[in-house]
């Protein structure tokens, strides 16, 4: 799982790469005149525009409104689910086999039982790749292929439990995750006592060896007293994955988005797309997806772009652009954090702030790895509410984009500390954390390993008599 990840997943880089490219020319109505026209509030909370079935779509809060004629988008059926498969693997319509409805959540959509119903389908490559797509927007909800599949049945699937039967009653699942980690810190604990008690710290005659134990016996203590200690917070913060205690559910002080962009979003105030001019803006570049923005109390847009052949990178602003709605003048520099803490303030007078700071790099609570880490430079606001709750604000799209409060601070090293030992001082740093994780799950394999084999050996002779 440390190379090849947990459960099989599309992430929002993935589905972004996918897309079609937006072709602004059939995009014949404003944003207000498809939200009329589909019968949708004029008062969205996030809205973008995309391409759906190859043609351009509002999406209000999850609502989709072709931009072509208004009319929304009906449920999705099985032709058009495997038309929808087809454009996101480029596969031949021959290659693509629809498979059967899904309502209820099945091995691999697990961890995106949000997206239900879907028709799952299947396509006829060397990749055995299997898709889910969304009923409702269809929208590619989940990939599959044999390699992940695989190497989920040896990796994320037996170390979280994740079987449909088991994992649907959430309650269930949560209980048989506790009892059993509570179980193995018992066993943790009992070995550690048993190794301090059982060491001859003054021994009768010289000659006696301060272990008592020879052969398989001697190694079983040996890595049991090296990695008793790291087995022990693994299976203890493990526990703590499914959050059972209520502190750790507890949440801190909400920021209305509202607050940061300078009030909701008016669809008013988008007007119609002009596509000489959005050509020259883009450079040419394929438009994946528009959202739409209120920034200081202006409308903008976030473009979404394809990316280039000479641009390597993703988080210098190369793909993604923040544009003023109106003249479509690009957003150069990330906005001051003051008029965003006046903001704040004029918003939130009740809950004073304790400070603010610009971070161009990772903190203990704000950090990634991979393609959809999260962007930098934001700005950081600390509130003196009774939670103490920090939040994240992306300068570019005035968007938060992490909030952490003291009681996800403390669960952020009981949990991903010590089961992920993301430390600063070596996570960044690699090999040097790939090479001291894999020795210790290596001393922690060896202790358990040889344990089980003794204790097999021990209840057989026991049976034999």
């Amino acid at each position: 799982m440390m190379y090849t990840g947990g459960m099989p997943e599309l992430t929002p880089a993935a589905r972004l790469a996918h897309r079609a490219a937006l072709d602004l020319a059939d995009v014949h109505l404003t944003p207000a005149d498809a939200a009329a026209r589909g019968a949708v509030p004029q008062s969205p909370e996030q809205v973008m525009l995309l391409s759906v079935m190859g043609r351009p779509a509002y999406r209000f809060d999850g609502v989709t409104v072709f931009a072509d004629t208004g009319e929304p988008l009906p449920p999705l059926g099985p032709e058009e689910a495997r038309e929808v498969a087809r454009r996101f693997t480029e596969a031949p319509a021959s290659a693509v086999a629809y498979d059967r409805m899904i309502a209820k959540p099945d091995q691999w959509m697990l961890i995106a039982q949000q997206f239900l119903p879907a028709h799952k389908l299947r396509v006829s490559d060397r990749a055995g790749t299997e898709l889910y797509v969304e009923q409702r927007t269809a929208e590619v909800a989940m990939v599959t292929t044999r390699r992940s599949r695989a190497l989920a049945w040896i990796g994320a699937i037996p170390h979280w439990f994740y079987l449909p039967a088991l994992r649907i009653d959430r309650p269930l699942w949560e209980a048989v995750i506790v009892w059993t980690s509570a179980v193995g810190c018992l066993i943790a604990v009992t070995g550690l006592l048993l190794g301090a008690t059982q060491f001859r710290w003054r021994r009768a005659r010289r000659a006696q060896p301060r272990i008592p134990y020879f052969g398989w016996l001697r190694w079983h203590y040996l890595t049991g007293v090296v990695f008793g200690f790291v087995t022990l917070t693994w299976v203890f913060s493990g526990m703590l994955s499914v959050q059972p205690f209520a502190w750790m559910t507890a949440r801190g002080f909400e920021v209305p988005s509202e607050a940061l962009g300078g009030g909701a979003l008016v669809l008013g105030d988008f007007p119609p797309m002009d596509g000489a001019a959005w050509e020259r803006v883009t450079s040419g570049r394929e438009i994946k997806a528009i959202t739409l923005l209120r920034l200081e109390g202006e409308a903008h847009y976030e473009v979404h772009l394809g990316r280039s052949p000479e641009v390597s990178g993703d988080r210098d602003g190369q793909e993604r652009l923040v544009l003023a709605a109106n003249t479509l003048q690009a957003r150069r520099e990330p906005v001051d954090a003051q008029p965003l803490l006046e903001r704040l303030r004029a918003a939130l007078p009740a809950v004073p702030i304790d400070g603010a700071a610009q971070l161009d790099s990772y903190d203990g609570y704000y950090y990634g790895r991979g393609p959809d880490r999260p962007p930098l430079p934001v700005i950081r606001v600390r509130f003196a509410d009774p939670m103490r709750t920090w939040i994240y604000v992306d300068p570019v799209a005035n968007r938060i984009v992490g909030s952490v409060h003291r009681y996800s601070r403390l669960e952020r090293w009981l949990f991903n500390g010590l089961h992920s030992l993301d430390f600063a001082f070596w996570y960044d740093r690699r090999p040097l954390w790939d090479v001291g994780l894999l020795v210790l799950m290596l001393g922690g394999l060896a202790s358990s390993g040889i344990g089980l084999w003794l204790g097999v050996g021990r209840v057989r002779r026991a049976i034999g008599r």
